[in-house]
């Protein structure tokens, strides 16, 4: 299988924006999970297409080790109500739309790994254009790629390819160092 994130760019801390088609999102994120695990870093998921627990179970069968993966969960509250964070292993936050709850969840979890090796994985930015338009969905980005450079973190951002509008895709492949279009 083709390595997706490549292995020297991450140890130099570049961020990644991912592009896949609709039918292989899920299975581009458990390869990119499966990569950084082997690699050794600790995964930092911000989920806004898949619940936790569905995610957990889709790694859980593919052999990833969830002590090296952390969440942070933006459906399932939206879908089911209340649920209780769990230290350490997951973060729920009330909807995809909520970007200052994101943003503030993202930062506690990178700072629970503080001193690893960390990889952030964005999962997906199109699904988020159900929730936000395109201008702050590009805002958000902006800031977290100016937050994972200032912390000297990398990232990966999930995107279904041609599922993003002009403008946006076009500010996104300014704010990150690689575009790779898996198909």
């Amino acid at each position: 299988m083709t390595v997706i994130v490549n292995p020297d760019a991450l140890a130099q801390k570049q961020i990644f924006l991912i592009l896949a088609s609709p039918g292989n999102i899920r299975e581009r994120n458990i390869q990119i999970i499966k990569e950084l695990s082997a690699l050794g870093y600790h995964s930092a998921v911000i989920t806004t297409n898949f619940p936790y627990s569905i995610l957990k179970k889709l790694y859980e069968q593919s052999g990833v080790d969830l002590t090296k993966v952390s969440f942070v969960d933006a459906v399932t509250r939206n879908s089911i109500g209340s649920v209780e964070n769990v230290p350490g292993v997951v973060r729920y936050i009330n909807n995809p739309a909520n970007l200052t709850d994101m943003g503030i969840a993202v930062t506690e979890m990178l700072k629970e790994h503080q001193g690893q090796k960390v990889c952030i994985l964005y999962d997906s930015i199109s699904t988020m254009l159900i929730y936000l338009s395109s201008p702050n969905i590009s805002k958000f980005i902006h800031f977290v790629t100016n937050k994972l450079r200032l912390m000297d973190i990398s990232g990966v951002f999930l995107a279904v390819e041609k599922g993003l509008d002009p403008m946006l895709m076009t500010q996104l492949t300014t704010f990150v160092d690689s575009v790779v279009d898996t198909g």
